[in-house]
């Protein structure tokens, strides 16, 4: 309510509250935005997370997986392993931020609920892994669309040099990703709980598990080994064999129905699962997931209204020439941590800074890279605390977690790794 509530303000706003208008455009709005390909891909793979999510739970590889890890092998014998599983996860899977929440959550749900581990805890996990480590290794769609927007800058005279260099420089300089990902190793290695997490929501489970010696963790490994494979598949295809200029919504959304299909095939033509419990476990786990779609519409819808209203670019241009040179990249972090706040985007935030960072930087003559990295940085920081940040809904959902506890609890660590990654941007710049 209180997404759609800015939306109606915002459009209310940009049509001098108009209300025949406004009511006219409100509805323009949502169908221009369901007209859009990669935000209906972008809906649809969130409803589909929930087919796969029930299906894996109802075919009994989660419990097996479980025993695997905590009594066969011992992988798991406390809340710091269940946790540090999914931070690992979190790492070594950098290709989409999305499939890097969804599958550390996955996994890590129900080894922290043997643990009594709060979901939300696991969401932060999550969350501080995914859009960090995507920004850090930008051998994904996040590198493709930094390096063009320097280049961009490059082929318009801003600056001179080359792309890939200034790109690998400012990554090096990524201070907020660098220490949100410090930050959560050490809440997890010291069990650390600050703020709203002290009174995370528990989910009571027994420590006892009974397992189906007939069912194998496979159910549950090989459709998320599998997500991870059809992931780099798809890109590499929407890419035309180039990875890095592939389409993340819509290599995540062929994913989740390709990972479907084997699903299908394996739990039912091979396995002992009957047609009908697959469908009907599909549809419930739709159904469950459904409310999250429409956060995730109302999220690019309230976007979109700010962009029209022109909100980055009023918050930039606050900075002015008079700025003194050693404060640049702190204040273009700032700046940038706000408007990606705000809009819930660190992509749009990107597009939006970086055109106004850089010549900032020239005219003051700043560390470019470093401004470059403060744009990053804050585009990361605003786009983690956001609760209008895709990442932020689908970290939630990954983790059964509501989406409003995951910001309440989530929020004391990043504004830690933010005074930090401020701190460090305020030293380059003196020194």
């Amino acid at each position: 309510m209180s997404l759609f509530g800015g939306v109606v303000l915002g459009v209310f706003i940009l049509h001098d509250f108009s209300f025949a208008i406004s009511l006219q455009e409100l509805l323009s709005l949502f169908v221009s935005l369901l007209s859009e390909g990669w935000i209906l891909k972008t809906i649809a793979f969130a409803i589909l997370v929930g087919s796969v999510m029930e299906l894996v739970q109802k075919s009994g590889g989660i419990d097996s997986f479980i025993n695997f890890m905590q009594e066969k092998n011992k992988i798991v014998s406390s809340s710091r392993s269940a946790l540090m599983v999914s931070y690992i996860i979190g790492i070594f899977i950098f290709i989409e931020s999305s499939i890097t929440s969804l599958i550390a959550g996955a996994v890590g749900r129900p080894l922290c609920d043997r643990y009594k581990i709060p979901h939300a805890k696991l969401a932060m996990v999550c969350d501080s892994t995914s859009a960090p480590i995507s920004s850090l290794i930008v051998l994904n769609g996040w590198g493709a669309l930094l390096l063009g927007l320097i280049v961009t800058q490059i082929d318009n005279g801003m600056i001179e040099g080359d792309a890939v260099k200034i790109l690998i420089d400012a990554v090096l300089h990524n201070f907020y990703a660098i220490s949100a990902l410090i930050v959560t190793f050490l809440t997890i290695w010291f069990n650390i709980d600050i703020g709203s997490m002290k009174n995370a929501t528990l989910t009571p489970i027994s420590s006892k598990i009974t397992v189906d010696n007939s069912k194998s963790m496979y159910l549950m490994i090989l459709p998320i080994f599998l997500m991870v494979v059809f992931v780099f598949l798809f890109l590499y295809i929407t890419g035309s064999g180039n990875i890095l200029r592939g389409s993340g919504s819509s290599s995540i959304f062929y994913t989740m129905l390709s990972t479907l299909v084997f699903m299908f095939i394996y739990y039912v033509i091979v396995g002992d699962m009957r047609v009908g419990e697959y469908m009907n476990s599909s549809f419930v786990g739709m159904k469950k997931l459904f409310p999250v779609a429409m956060i995730l519409l109302l999220a690019f819808a309230i976007g979109k209204v700010t962009t029209e209203l022109k909100t980055g670019l009023y918050l930039a241009s606050l900075a002015n020439d008079s700025l003194d040179v050693s404060f640049v990249s702190a204040v273009i972090f700032l700046l940038s941590s706000i408007i990606s706040f705000s809009t819930g985007t660190s992509w749009g935030t990107f597009s939006i800074m970086i055109p106004v960072a850089i010549p900032m930087a020239v005219g003051l003559d700043a560390n470019i890279s470093l401004s470059i990295a403060a744009v990053i940085s804050g585009g990361v920081f605003g786009d983690h605390c956001s609760p209008i940040s895709d990442t932020t809904i689908i970290s939630s959902l990954a983790s059964d977690c509501d989406v409003i506890e995951h910001v309440k609890t989530q929020l004391p660590y990043a504004l830690i790794s933010g005074f930090i990654a401020l701190l460090f941007f305020i030293l380059f710049g003196i020194f």
